[in-house]
């Protein structure tokens, strides 16, 4: 094709789905600003000409696409549309955010700043520039919602065009996008959007597990619609006898989700039996009560089919705290299959699928008092007020709050408060007041004393004791659950150390009544009592764990030589990390758009070609990588390698939920990895099992296993309790193979009821 061809059929293309984008907005609601999209686009069209993407289309593609997202899939207006544009002109081009500001004015600017601060920011060689971004973006967003819905847009382009990415590359952003932005997006209610990214995520870290389950729901699917029809057909007369508006469908579930049951449950997709839900939206009648109608559907259909009265799920009452709503019930169908049926009203299925956007637009003409988002935005400006400086344990703070199921409390006088699930009666003083927490000294819980560590339930009244001479204390950290409560503690144990180091910094210049204590001698007293900073020296002061002598003099007495020789390791030291070279990375390229800064861990570690695949391989001087006991690995598994502080290669399933923080803090720590030549070198598993307790049963496994498959024995153990067993196997074997054949062979002995590779 010749140049000018290319030209003008990525002008068609470019043209084509900026129409798409207008079209998208002028079927929505909001009023139709179509001029001020059409001047960004413009403006970003001329600011990005030239660019293209990894994959060979026009750099302009990419704001496009985050546009339509916001647009139709978030249900945003102009303002987001246009910053969505935008969003990537600050960054990488000469237009500055003063520019921004004088075309478009100061909410489309603020946005576009706050979008760009988090795409730039670069910290500390010690810090993950990841976690920082993410602790920029929450920054943001207590300002303004849109700049982290932008954001989820931009993240979900990236993983839909995430196959021109080179492998270590799809490691590290598949890592921070289930890490940080799947969660996010769950508790901004954006369910559709949620669902995707777990999805791509999942297909390009198991892509043969991903193809296989995508096959069987595609074999399965002639059966499922039949279930599906003979279920419908008597729901169907009864709504119609209603005289409702309504819709019904079936939805299956999202192979990511049917992976993570599959694992859990250690079952077959033929085992998994709730593969599909059905869906019922209706429309809301003008005067009739919403809530009344979802319990009369729900009505209709318990006459028809028997209900299964422990998976009830009244949402419709009392809302997620992402604003999901919905009535959920599960009922025996006709083919004798458990069902579940979902139900909602037009309105409801918006703000599943739109989030807050939607409810937003709903809530438009009237006015609705602290809604769940800004009791959540709330209680992440509290945090922000007090983080932890660690980037990384900020980040782990805040994720506490972001997937957590929730119960609902009492106060004394009978205010109903929320918390997450697992939280405890120090979290319920926090949540009422910092000061309430920081003076706690204890709580009832139903009139009953309980220690500050006691769980809560659902339904508990809960009243907090308190004392004025009572601080938080550091094995209170042990006792929280929420983001609230620990960086609170933090916070205060922060202040406390300082004011501690205060004292002790005092009492250290005490000594010094005739001149002033200078950094020299400081540095003979750091060495006399072996510490390296000078704040932990003034601590251990204050604190008395260090008594002072009574003359400084004393400081002077340990040996010249000794002194000497630390003197001169301190000096070697700092020699070898001043010659010490950060990682070089490769420069950033512009189509990578993630945007996530890469300046992660400094490393020596020229020996390992990031680019290429590792090979892992055993040889008679031992393994060329290492294998953390978090996921134990075979060969065979899904992987992939982070190069550790001692520069060893771990390797990490890619399932494994610490390779996942790995991936998502120190991205340019991950390499990709293949198994090398493994057949001759053994590996250590472990294969549990569960059955009915017989006679013999022990000797009958382990002679299928001596028969059957070439494997050592390691270690046994089984223990019965009311006729049910449960017992392990460690074995010495080659690979993920032998494993499944283990698991084969066990399973066809008379009594065994489960088989699986155990995870730990």
């Amino acid at each position: 094709m010749s140049e000018d061809n290319k030209i003008l059929d990525d002008n068609k293309m470019i043209e084509d789905e900026f129409q798409a984008l207008l079209d998208d907005y002028l079927s929505s609601n909001h009023r139709k600003k179509v001029e001020v999209i059409t001047k960004a686009f413009n403006l970003a069209y001329e600011a990005h000409k030239g660019s293209r993407r990894r994959s060979g289309e026009p750099y302009i593609m990419h704001p496009l696409a985050v546009a339509r997202i916001v647009s139709k899939e978030i249900g945003l207006g102009s303002t987001s549309i246009s910053a969505a544009l935008l969003h990537d002109v600050v960054e990488d081009t000469d237009y500055t955010i003063e520019d921004i500001e004088m075309i478009f004015g100061e909410r489309i600017s603020r946005i576009v700043d706050g979008l760009t601060k988090i795409s730039s920011g670069m910290f500390g060689r010690e810090v993950s520039a990841q976690a920082e971004n993410f602790r920029k973006l929450l920054l943001t967003m207590s300002n303004d919602i849109r700049v982290i819905l932008i954001k989820i847009a931009d993240r979900l382009h990236n993983m839909r065009t995430l196959s021109s990415m080179a492998p270590a590359k799809q490691y590290k952003i598949t890592g921070e996008t289930n890490f940080i932005y799947a969660p996010l997006a769950h508790r901004l209610g954006l369910f559709s959007i949620k669902t995707e990214l777990e999805e791509l995520c999942f297909k390009y870290e198991h892509p043969k597990t991903f193809e296989d389950i995508t096959a069987q729901i595609k074999e399965t699917a002639d059966e499922r619609n039949k279930i599906y029809e003979n279920f419908a057909k008597p729901v169907r007369v009864e709504l119609d006898k209603m005289n409702i508006e309504y819709e019904m469908r079936a939805r299956v579930k999202s192979v990511y989700s049917i992976s993570k049951k599959m694992e859990k449950k250690q079952v077959g997709l033929n085992e998994i039996y709730d593969i599909f839900a059905v869906r019922i939206i209706f429309e809301i009648y003008p005067g009739l009560d919403e809530k009344k109608q979802c319990w009369d559907i729900y009505s209709a259909i318990t006459d028809i089919y028997k209900l299964r009265p422990d998976r009830i799920r009244d949402w419709v009452s009392r809302p997620k705290a992402n604003g999901y709503q919905a009535l959920h019930l599960t009922v025996m169908g006709p083919d004798g299959r458990w069902i579940e049926i979902q139900i909602r009203s037009r309105r409801m299925d918006d703000i599943a699928e739109k989030g807050f956007a939607a409810h937003w637009k709903y809530k438009a003409n009237k006015v609705e008092e602290d809604n769940e988002l800004d009791k959540w935005l709330k209680t992440i400006q509290e945090v922000l007020e007090n983080p932890n400086p660690n980037a990384v344990d900020f980040l782990d703070t805040i994720k506490l709050n972001l997937f957590a199921m929730e119960i609902f409390v009492f106060t004394p006088k009978g205010d109903l408060k929320t918390l997450p699930q697992g939280a405890t009666a120090l979290d319920f003083a926090y949540m009422l007041h910092t000061d309430i927490g920081d003076s706690c000294l204890g709580a009832k819980v139903n009139h009953n004393l309980v220690p500050l560590s006691k769980k809560l339930n659902s339904g508990d009244q809960i009243e907090i004791l308190t004392s004025s001479s009572q601080k938080p204390q550091a094995e209170w950290l042990n006792y929280v659950t929420t983001a609230k409560a620990r960086t609170s503690i933090e916070a205060a144990l922060r202040r406390e150390r300082r004011a501690i180091a205060k004292e002790g910094k005092l009492k250290l210049e005490g000594l010094f009544t005739e001149e002033p204590l200078q950094r020299s001698m400081l540095d003979k007293i750091l060495y006399y009592y072996e510490i390296d900073k000078k704040e932990d020296l003034y601590y251990q002061i204050g604190n008395n764990d260090i008594e002072l002598p009574q003359d400084y003099a004393e400081f002077y007495k340990k040996k010249k030589e000794d002194e000497s020789e630390n003197l001169l390791k301190r000096y070697w030291k700092q020699a070898v990390n001043a010659m010490r070279k950060p990682s070089e990375t490769a420069p950033k390229e512009k189509n990578e758009s993630v945007g996530d800064g890469e300046e992660g861990l400094s490393a020596d570690t020229e020996q390992i070609d990031r680019k290429a695949k590792y090979k892992l391989v055993e040889t008679n001087q031992g393994k060329n990588f290492v294998l953390p006991s978090c996921c134990n690995s075979l060969p065979g598994d899904d992987v992939f390698g982070y190069i550790n502080h001692k520069e060893e290669v771990e390797v990490h399933k890619s399932s494994c939920q610490n390779g996942l923080k790995l991936k998502a803090n120190f991205g340019d720590r991950i390499i990709e990895v293949v198994w090398g030549d493994y057949e001759q070198y053994n590996f250590k598993s472990t294969v549990s099992f569960t059955g009915i307790d017989k006679k013999g049963i022990l000797n009958n496994i382990i002679a299928r296993i001596s028969e059957d498959i070439k494997v050592n024995i390691l270690s046994m153990n089984i223990s019965s309790n009311d006729g049910i067993f449960e017992g392990d196997v460690e074995v010495s074997l080659h690979s993920v193979k032998d494993v499944q054949n283990l698991c084969s062979v066990i399973a066809k002995v008379d009594g065994i009821n489960t088989v699986h590779r155990s995870t730990t």
